[in-house]
């Protein structure tokens, strides 16, 4: 699968009425158990480049505060957040700090040590999640379970493993970050082995997700979508 069957089946179930309830009550799409190469940006809707490029500055700073996103604070943080601005969820702070084992250098050694590894991945869940999330009024348990590197045909590919994503805004701010660590593994990784000669690229990103899904109040990105499609 691809994105454009994502997005067909969305489309299909839409037009068949096929919802289901979430946790809060509200009226949803979902595909339990998606897996499909992430070959688009983005599945409905255009992408915010300006937001993408503040949010990527922000995981970059590794800040756990909402309040260190530059400009504005979306909707969806606050929410999120707990009384002072803290969450779970800043995936640059994940995979770069030491507090969490500096899984992008680890990933990088894995791979310098052995090309061929299964084992080079970032783990961004934890198990303590459980009791965490909800810490001090907030509402945070991390999205992305794990993303996995395997370089084959002297390509980098990435597997991201997800426990819930949001096909509207959640998929498309994800793929960005995981296409920004993607790259940046792969210019690293270049560097440590010294191959400039015959250098590995960017290969695919395969998402995989527990429960994949659009929120009723987005449903009017499919309609556009729809309305596309009869012109």
């Amino acid at each position: 699968m691809r994105v454009k069957d994502i997005k067909d089946y969305f489309i299909d179930a839409y037009h068949n009425k096929e919802y289901v309830t979430d946790k809060t009550g509200v009226k949803t799409l979902e595909l339990v158990g998606a897996s499909f190469l992430a070959d688009e940006p983005t599945i409905f809707g255009r992408l915010n480049v300006d937001y993408i490029q503040r949010e990527l500055k922000w995981y970059e700073s590794q800040s756990l505060n909402v309040h260190d996103i530059p400009g504005e604070v979306p909707q969806i943080w606050k929410d999120v957040s707990d009384n002072e601005g803290y969450i779970n969820s800043n995936y640059g702070y994940l995979i770069y700090s030491r507090k969490n084992y500096q899984q992008f250098d680890a990933v990088i050694e894995e791979l310098a040590l052995n090309p061929n590894s299964r084992r080079a991945v970032m783990i961004y869940n934890r198990p303590s999640m459980h009791e965490e999330y909800d810490n001090n009024g907030m509402n945070d348990f991390i999205c992305t379970n794990a993303v996995q590197y395997m370089i084959r045909n002297n390509q980098l590919h990435a597997v991201v493993q997800m426990r819930s994503n949001d096909v509207i805004f959640g998929y498309r701010n994800d793929y960005a970050w995981q296409r920004h660590v993607l790259d940046e593994v792969v210019k690293e990784y270049n560097i440590v082995i010294h191959n400039e000669n015959n250098p590995v690229t960017p290969g695919n990103i395969t998402w995989q997700v527990g429960s994949l899904h659009v929120y009723e109040r987005h449903f009017k990105f499919i309609e556009a979508e729809i309305e596309k499609i009869k012109v």
